[in-house]
């Protein structure tokens, strides 16, 4: 087992496939997303951080196992280990890569790295690791090695993120719905679709792109300043990190974004990424002045419907 430290980006690009498959579809965890994140949030030297990739390769060369994190500096904390993807961005299950089987020699052979690390390149004084999936093995199986070793561990519960599993038909999953939620989707769609006055409008090429990512932020901060909050686009850092991503993804046919305009006019978005089995929820938006109508009720129950349609297994 050989663990191989990488600090330079463009020295990870020629395993981009590797880290891709290590990632097992799921996108916060891609290359694309993470590669992304670095270039704009930490190859700047702003927040004095360097990456700090290891990546794991068995007696025979293939790589089984890969942990993407980056050091930041801390005034109180000194070198701090962290994932790619942390921060403002919001990405969720965040994790140990490794390969299916492969989970515990990977975990034990990163935490032995970790234990030894001596050299000033290398060296780190804590690890803050959030938005990790509480059932990631890997991660879990990592933390028991450190652990082993007599590292200190303190592991505390982060915000929930939510899952719909998801049946073989629509027929199925309205069928399940409480009386009440089967009445708010009819009428939802009695004033939305029904009338003919609704379009929806999902991206397939770079123009369309172009003309989708303004409509969902120009939704998504209207939303949010009218609930008094700043959104997740008032950083111009994040938006043109979305702008990039949701580039990467498109090329990829990793992303779903579409949005229902009524009358000509935008009144819902969502912005939802293809990974394995899942189709992830991640952002929207909805015009706050339609908001009496339920429009963004209606746009993440279409975004289920097509998961459903396109058999996926969870939303």
């Amino acid at each position: 087992m050989n663990v191989a430290p990488f600090s330079d980006l463009e020295e990870l690009a020629p395993y981009a496939s590797d880290w891709d498959r290590l990632a097992a579809g799921n996108p916060f965890r891609g290359w694309a997303w993470s590669s992304t994140w670095w270039r704009h949030y930490g190859a700047s030297g702003d927040r004095g951080a360097r990456l700090c990739v290891l990546g794991v390769k068995n007696e025979r060369g293939r790589w089984i196992g890969l942990a993407p994190w980056y050091v930041e500096r801390s005034a109180m904390w000194g070198r701090v280990l962290k994932f790619l993807g942390s921060g403002e961005v919001c990405s969720e299950y965040l994790g140990l890569l490794a390969e299916a089987g492969q989970e515990e020699a990977v975990a034990d052979a990163v935490a032995g790295w970790l234990a030894a690390a001596r050299e000033p390149a290398d060296r780190w004084d804590m690890a803050e690791w959030r938005s990790v999936d509480a059932e990631d093995a890997a991660t879990r199986l990592l933390i028991e090695a450190l652990q082993r070793r007599k590292l200190a561990v303190h592991c505390r519960p982060g915000p929930s993120c939510w899952r719909i599993a998801l049946p073989p038909t629509w027929t199925d999953f309205f069928g399940a719905l409480s009386p009440s939620r089967r009445k708010k989707i009819a009428r939802a769609e009695n004033l939305w679709l029904n009338t003919g006055r609704t379009q929806v409008h999902v991206v397939h090429t770079a123009e369309d792109l172009a003309v989708g990512q303004e409509v969902l932020i120009d939704l998504h901060q209207r939303r949010r300043e009218s609930l008094g909050e700043r959104g997740c686009f008032h950083s111009s850092r994040c938006a043109s990190f979305h702008r990039e991503v949701m580039r990467r993804l498109l090329a990829q046919n990793r992303l779903l974004l579409y949005w229902l305009s009524f009358d000509g006019r935008p009144v819902a978005a969502e912005y939802t990424m293809r990974g394995g089995s899942v189709l992830y929820a991640y952002q929207a938006g909805m015009a706050p002045e339609s908001r009496a109508l339920s429009p963004g009720h209606l746009s993440m129950m279409i975004g289920i419907r097509h998961a459903i349609c396109e058999g996926y297994r969870a939303f």
